[in-house]
């Protein structure tokens, strides 16, 4: 646990509140404390106040809500137990060395991940990944438009009919639709691309306004949900989204395209080989049994 808890709070775990709620604890009350101000020590093995707040982050939220002087006794103790059980391995298991490994390899490369990527996005960066983005997309056309769901055709023949008779689609809509959303509101769906609908009806309201059929009742559509009548009163040109409005996905591509950047300039740069795992059975690569080998 204590190694995991680490690890979490490698990944940025503020220390500020865990600096506030120790300094409620009444063994610490006396001096300022600082990361290096031993709360414990066990048989030589000093146990510090950094390791406890990286124990302290690294705990479940559930956890961490509980009152300082329950909770940090209780993690003494733990740490303080760990050690004499860690004290009685004098023969540490290959296994136990590679964890280590491993979890040193990956805190440490998530350190250089943050420093190397600290100054990544920028306006620029952001502009060019947004104009690479959309380069060469024409946007398409978005619609306005209603309509009516019935179970069967002869249902969508029988609307038809009512609103070729001169009935408001809005009233129908209300009595009969089974698209009760919508048919709420009187059919509407209001502004939407073709791609946000079901291919079928996306399909029969595009073909309605490139045919320049609006407000026009439609022949009878079915896709998976039933039949639809449609009415489309608008088309317009879609707008690109602003670069506000996907902000965040532009940030993770450009931090994601510099540091594919950086890993192919660090692995041209140094030396590096890999085994060809093709000459071994996949099922041995696999065998989990390996790390307690003698």
């Amino acid at each position: 646990m204590a190694r995991r808890n680490l690890l979490a709070a490698s990944r940025g775990v503020a220390l500020g509140l865990s600096l506030s709620l120790l300094a409620l604890a009444p063994a610490l009350a006396q001096d300022a404390p600082t990361r290096d101000t031993v709360i414990a020590s066990v048989n030589g093995s000093d146990i510090t106040l950094g390791e406890l707040l990286l124990a302290y982050s690294g705990l479940p939220q559930q956890y961490r809500q509980l009152p300082a002087d329950v909770l940090l006794p209780s993690l003494i103790d733990q740490m303080v137990q760990q050690q004499l059980l860690a004290e009685q391995v004098t023969d540490v298991p290959a296994r136990v060395e590679m964890a280590l490994s491993n979890e040193r390899r990956e805190m440490l490369s998530y350190e250089a991940v943050q420093g190397l990527l600290a100054d990544a996005v920028t306006d620029e960066s952001l502009q060019a990944a947004y104009d690479k983005a959309f380069e060469g997309v024409t946007p398409g056309n978005e619609y306005s438009a209603a309509h009516i769901l019935v179970a069967t055709k002869d249902e969508a023949d029988a609307v038809i009919a009512r609103l070729n008779a001169g009935e408001a689609f809005a009233d129908v809509a209300k009595e009969v639709s089974l698209d009760t959303g919508s048919g709420a509101n009187g059919g509407e769906l209001g502004w939407f691309a073709p791609d946000m609908m079901v291919e079928p009806f996306a399909n029969g309201v595009v073909a309605l306004g490139e045919e320049g059929k609006f407000d026009v009742v439609s022949e009878p559509v079915e896709s998976q949900f039933g039949f639809h009548v449609i009415e489309v009163h608008e088309q317009r040109p879609q707008s690109l989204p602003k670069i506000d409005e996907i902000r965040a996905d532009l940030e993770n591509t450009v931090r994601q395209d510099k540091l594919m950047e950086i890993l192919t300039d660090l692995e041209a740069k140094g030396t590096v080989t890999r085994t060809d795992l093709s000459t071994y059975d996949p099922t041995a690569l696999l065998n989990l049994d390996l790390l307690n080998q003698e």
